[in-house]
C-alpha cells in the first residue's frame, strides 16, 4: 500500500523540480540572452509481480504485470535558438543573428590556448549578450569586465615608412588582419602627434600586441606609451569589423575583427552562470568562425605555431550569421507557454499531494481495524 505513497512521493519532487526551472524562466523574461530551458519527465522503477509469456501449445500468452514507483527528472533541456532583437540605442551593442557566440576570457586566457590542442580553445567562454565598450587600459569588454577575443589589425610587413606605411593619409597604413586568436585592445597612438601605430605583423600574419609594455612581439614602437583615442566607434554586422575615429587626426582606425564561436551541440553547453556557458562534455567540437568569411580558410595561429604546421586548424565561415547593432538579444522565455507550464505543474503537485492523503487515509483505517 505504502507503494502509491512512495510513488506520490518522487512525483512531488519531480514537480518541485520542474516548477524551479519555470520560476527561473519566468524570472529571466527580461534577462538580455537568457535561453529557455524545458523540463522533461519520465516513469521511474517498476517492480514486476509476473513475468510475460509467449504461450504455449494449448495456453495462450499473457502479459507481464508491473508496478511503477513514480516519475522522475529524464532531462532539462537548453534552447538555443535565436531571441528578438531589442533596440538600445548603443553604438556598441550587438545580437548575433543567428548560430554562435560571442567568445570572452581574462587577459591572460590567450597564453592556455595552443592549437596542438584543440581542446585548448575551451578555457574561453561563451555569450549572447554583446554589450561592448573599450575600457580604460583600451581592452574591448562586455558589460562584466570580460575581455572579448577576436583577431587584431597590424602592420603589413611589406608596408615600410613606418607607422604610415608611406601612404598620404598618416593612418591609413597598409594592414591585414592577424590570425592570433587575442584579446582586442585599441591600437598605440605616437606620443609626438597621436598617428595611429599598429603592432608589425609577422610574416604568418601574426604580430601580438604585448599587453603589458605597449610594443610589439619584434620590440618596435617603444616611443608610443598611449593607447589611440577614438570616437564614433562602430561594428559592422557583416563582418565583424570594429572602427573608430582617431580624435588626434580624424583618420579612420580598425580595431580588428570579432571571433565568432561554434559547438556542434549547441544545446549541449554548460551554463557557467549568469551570461556565460563553456564547451565542456556534451558540446561537442569547437570552432572558430568569422563573419562575411572575411578570414575563412585562413590557419589560425596561436603564440607557439609555425604557420606552416600541416593540419593545423583553420578559421571558418559563419555562413549567414551575421550582428544586428545598436541592441541586443531578448530573452527566449515565452510567458504565455511558462504560466501555462506553471498552471499545470501545480495540478500535478496537488494531485500528487492528495495521494499521499487518501493512501495516509487508507492506512489509518486498517490501524484502526484493530480497535
Amino acid at each position: 500500500m505504502t507503494g502509491s505513497m512512495y510513488a506520490a512521493v518522487s512525483g512531488l519532487k519531480t514537480h518541485m523540480n520542474k516548477l524551479n526551472v519555470i520560476g527561473n524562466n519566468i524570472a529571466n523574461v527580461n534577462t538580455y540572452g537568457y535561453k529557455t530551458q524545458r523540463t522533461i519527465f519520465e516513469e521511474s522503477i517498476y517492480a514486476t509481480s509476473r513475468n510475460g509469456s509467449n504461450g504455449t501449445n494449448t495456453a495462450g500468452g499473457r502479459n507481464p504485470a508491473q508496478i511503477g514507483y513514480g516519475s522522475q527528472i529524464s532531462t532539462i533541456d537548453l534552447n538555443m535558438s535565436s531571441g528578438t532583437y531589442a533596440p538600445t540605442g548603443h553604438a556598441m551593442d550587438c545580437m548575433i543573428d543567428g548560430m554562435g557566440f560571442i567568445l570572452v576570457g581574462d587577459k591572460d586566457t590567450a597564453d592556455t590556448i595552443s592549437l596542438d590542442n584543440p581542446e585548448s580553445l575551451k578555457s574561453l567562454q561563451f555569450t549572447r549578450v554583446g554589450d561592448l565598450s573599450f575600457d580604460a587600459e583600451g581592452y574591448l569588454v562586455d558589460g562584466n569586465g570580460s575581455v572579448v577575443y577576436g583577431f587584431l589589425t597590424v602592420q603589413n610587413a611589406n608596408a615600410g615608412g613606418g607607422a604610415g606605411g608611406g601612404a598620404a593619409d598618416p593612418d591609413a597604413a597598409v594592414t591585414e588582419t592577424s590570425t592570433y586568436l587575442v584579446p582586442l585592445r585599441l591600437p598605440m597612438a605616437c606620443d609626438s602627434d597621436g598617428t595611429t601605430v599598429y603592432p608589425s605583423a609577422a610574416a604568418d600574419g601574426g604580430g601580438i600586441l604585448d599587453a603589458t609594455t605597449g610594443t610589439d612581439s619584434d620590440g618596435q614602437q617603444s616611443n608610443c606609451s598611449n593607447r589611440v583615442s577614438v570616437d564614433s566607434i562602430g561594428i559592422d554586422g557583416t563582418t565583424g569589423r570594429i572602427t573608430g575615429i582617431n580624435k588626434d587626426t580624424d583618420f579612420p582606425v580598425t580595431v580588428g575583427y570579432l571571433a565568432i564561436g561554434e559547438v556542434s551541440n549547441p544545446n549541449g553547453l554548460t551554463h557557467m552562470g549568469g551570461r556565460y556557458y563553456k564547451a565542456l562534455d556534451g558540446a561537442g567540437d569547437m570552432s572558430i568562425v568569422s563573419l562575411g568569411g572575411v578570414l575563412a580558410d585562413r590557419k589560425l595561429q596561436d603564440a607557439g605555431d609555425d604557420a606552416d604546421v600541416p593540419g593545423q586548424m583553420v578559421i571558418g565561415n559563419a555562413g549567414s550569421t551575421k550582428l544586428i547593432t545598436g541592441g541586443l538579444e531578448l530573452s527566449t522565455t515565452d510567458l504565455a507557454t511558462e504560466m501555462t507550464e506553471m498552471i499545470t505543474t501545480q495540478r500535478g503537485y496537488q494531485a500528487n499531494s492528495r495521494i499521499i492523503t487518501v493512501t495516509d487515509s487508507m492506512l489509518e483505517e486498517l490501524v484502526n481495524m484493530k480497535r
